[in-house]
């Protein structure tokens, strides 16, 4: 039970990242499917109490192609328990540039709790007040908007992958793991397979940075196959998981302005994570980001988004 959850921890951040960038980089719908599309979207619709964020003067225009950012939570929920977000990660869009940056936030990362006034690990914050809390708690840390939302739940990864028919990536290390043999070359994985690949992190002399780019490796492969899928019945898989496994505040009207004005934009990504370093206060486990790194993480999400930048902090 808590390997197979380790698991799913593992892929969890490529799903989210998966699904953020399908909103950007998949191409129009054909006539036959429009409507399907629109219906997958208006059932997982869910609304912030809000307009706008706080931290912003003006309404984000799409056909002015204002920047945006859009959170992408991945969440562990199960019956009768809101659970909590295992993962957050950040995405500015910059159509003007044609990039877009994704920044993964650690879980354990001590900030403060809007909504309650107090010092807690950051994933806490889903697990007191919802989507709102976990959305207020992010745009204080970091600082910058959070426009929009993609919540998924943490079980619908592998069902993801199949959902495209499996990838092919291009392995450059040769290695076994999970039962399986990844030898140098093109290989073919589906959702377990591809898991696999993915968690590998001991035997690789980059370590963690030879497993990210196996994960982005594999994130790659998943849009490209899904941007390009023409079978109705491929559809139709995609459209079930989306239905049973995310919410969001993007409308289809939206979503469809998005694909029209930020596509571009997708085509130039850079990851980030927040750096910090572990430390225990009281006995429990915190990851502390410093102040200096906080800030200029903010200031460089905001050039990002055409923001002005602070000079001091303001967390």
């Amino acid at each position: 039970m808590r390997a197979n959850k380790k698991k799913k921890k593992k892929w969890l951040w490529i799903t989210l990242s998966i699904i953020g960038l399908l909103v950007l980089g998949t191409g129009g719908y054909a006539f036959y499917l429009y409507k399907s599309a629109a219906d997958t979207v208006a059932s997982i619709q869910e609304d912030l109490d809000r307009d706008k964020s706080a931290k912003r003067t003006e309404q984000v225009e799409f056909k002015e192609k204002d920047p945006i950012s859009i959170l992408l939570m991945g969440v562990d929920e199960r019956e009768g328990d809101r659970g909590r977000s295992d993962s957050l990660i950040l995405m500015t869009v910059n159509p003007n540039t044609n990039s877009t940056q994704m920044v993964s936030i650690p879980r354990d990362t001590r900030t403060e709790i809007v909504g309650r006034g107090t010092q807690d690990k950051i994933n806490h914050a889903y697990a007191f007040g919802g989507t709102e809390m976990a959305v207020n708690t992010v745009e204080n840390f970091l600082d910058v908007p959070v426009d929009y939302f993609v919540k998924i739940n943490m079980e619908s990864f592998k069902d993801t992958v199949d959902a495209v028919g499996g990838v092919q990536v291009n392995n450059t290390l040769n290695f076994s793991y999970g039962g399986y043999d990844f030898p140098e070359g093109t290989i073919s994985l589906d959702g377990e397979k591809a898991l696999a690949y993915t968690r590998m992190r001991k035997v690789d002399p980059r370590g963690d940075f030879g497993r990210q780019e196996r994960q982005r490796l594999v994130m790659e492969a998943v849009i490209k196959k899904g941007a390009n899928i023409s079978s109705i019945t491929k559809f139709g898989d995609m459209f079930g998981v989306v239905r049973n496994n995310v919410k969001t505040n993007l409308t289809f009207d939206e979503m469809w302005d998005i694909q029209a004005n930020y596509k571009a934009a997708a085509q130039n990504l850079e990851q980030f994570q927040v750096k910090g370093s572990g430390d225990k206060i009281n006995g429990i486990y915190y990851y502390i980001v410093p102040e200096e790194e906080r800030l200029a993480l903010s200031n460089q999400l905001k050039d990002h988004l055409e923001l002005k930048s602070n000079t001091a902090s303001s967390n």
